[in-house]
């Protein structure tokens, strides 16, 4: 049974639409991913999520590492028994939660010394590692631990940190193949392309790692601080290198803007916080950008945030009650709002998915980057 079945290509962008195959069921791509960083996306149920038509759901590994920990997960069956959610699930490798706090940790060629965030306790995590904490997890999709490197860095500690990413990938396929298998279904490891903001280490990266002969290939290490252009360029730069028949998942990357951009470069998957970070802070998407829904300016407006989204906030309740909700510090409020944005994401995915369906995606991205205004509507 194949992994990735590519049904469509657009006639003028790279935009593609396929069909992720995983034991917990099928995924259409292009797919967003509501990232569940401790097991949970916050303040929605499983229930929740597929009302808003989500199929595939992101976990952390470094967080579920350090509680309640990847032999709970085991004995408890896996993922999918543990938090009750059906659909498949990705995890990743939690490299970027432990480069990013390089302060603390002590990084070497054969793996990372780093410190609990909860309780300040040291623990060491190899690209073996990582591979068995994920097995035990049981995620569908699992990530090698790899060493993204900042924005901005010079060009040798991409380099340098490209190259140990590449023998962790070797090593990790290993490990991968040869590891215990602690449930009754398959796992898929992709393989990560680093090379920071540099073009030929990208395509470097990309060769020698498509070279390794994963089923997947996600493109790291980008949407960590540089101009949105370069995250732009640096991703269609990369998909050039990629095989066309395997799926393509560019982590971490979420506004939608970016999404509808990338999704051109050749991308079929997402994850990304900030739907529902947002949303618990009151802010929630329209195709004219993001409203903050706090403001005085809702106070008495008796409309829905979106007359055309189908999800429960919208069909049930004013933005002049949730603004209410926000204001009183009712947990109903974020709760509404973190469902809209899931809802507006899953939404923009169907819809991008029906463009080149259609063959027209250039047209409806550029109709929707017309409209849509981004950041700016938070002034």
């Amino acid at each position: 049974m194949p992994f990735f079945r590519l049904n469509k290509r657009s006639s003028d962008s790279k935009a593609r639409k396929g069909v992720l195959t995983t034991f917990h069921g099928d995924v259409e791509t292009p797919v967003f991913m509501p990232v569940g960083t401790q097991g949970s996306v916050k303040t929605l149920t499983p229930e929740d999520l597929e009302r808003t038509g989500s199929k595939i759901i992101l976990h952390n590994t470094y967080h579920l590492y350090l509680r309640p920990g990847p032999q709970l997960y085991r004995d408890f069956g896996g993922a999918h028994h543990f938090s009750k959610w059906n659909g498949p699930i990705l995890t990743d490798s939690g490299g970027y939660q432990v480069f990013s706090l390089a302060d603390l940790n002590k990084i070497t060629d054969d793996g990372v010394t780093f410190q609990s965030h909860i309780d300040g306790s040291y623990h060491y995590f190899t690209p073996e590692s990582v591979i068995d904490i994920q097995k035990q997890i049981g995620a569908d999709i699992i990530m090698p631990l790899d060493r993204p490197v900042p924005y901005p860095s010079e060009k040798i500690t991409a380099q340098k940190a490209n190259r140990v990413t590449l023998d962790w990938l070797k090593i990790s396929k290993d490990s991968f193949k040869n590891s215990y298998n602690y449930h009754d279904y398959d796992q898929v490891l992709f393989g990560i392309v680093q090379g920071g903001v540099y073009p030929d280490l990208r395509k470097y990266a990309a060769e020698e790692t498509v070279a390794l002969d994963f089923p997947g290939y996600s493109v790291g290490g980008l949407s960590v601080g540089e101009p949105q252009n370069i995250m732009y360029e640096m991703t269609d730069h990369t998909t050039e290198y990629l095989p066309e028949d395997k799926p393509r998942y560019l982590m971490g990357v979420g506004k939608p803007e970016d999404l509808v951009t990338c999704i051109g470069c050749g991308i079929d998957m997402f994850d990304c916080v900030l739907p529902t970070r947002v949303g618990r802070n009151g802010w929630v998407y329209t195709e004219k950008g993001r409203m903050v829904i706090k403001n005085a300016e809702y106070a008495d407006d008796n409309s829905p945030i979106d007359a055309n989204c189908m999800c429960y906030a919208c069909k049930t309740f004013s933005k002049s009650y949730i603004r209410h909700l926000f204001n009183a510090g009712e947990m109903l409020g974020p709760r509404l709002a973190s469902l809209h944005n899931i809802t507006f994401y899953q939404r923009l995915m169907e819809n991008a998915r029906n463009a080149i369906e259609e063959d027209t995606y250039t047209e409806w991205k550029n109709e929707f980057l017309a409209k849509y205004t981004g950041d700016d509507r938070k002034k």
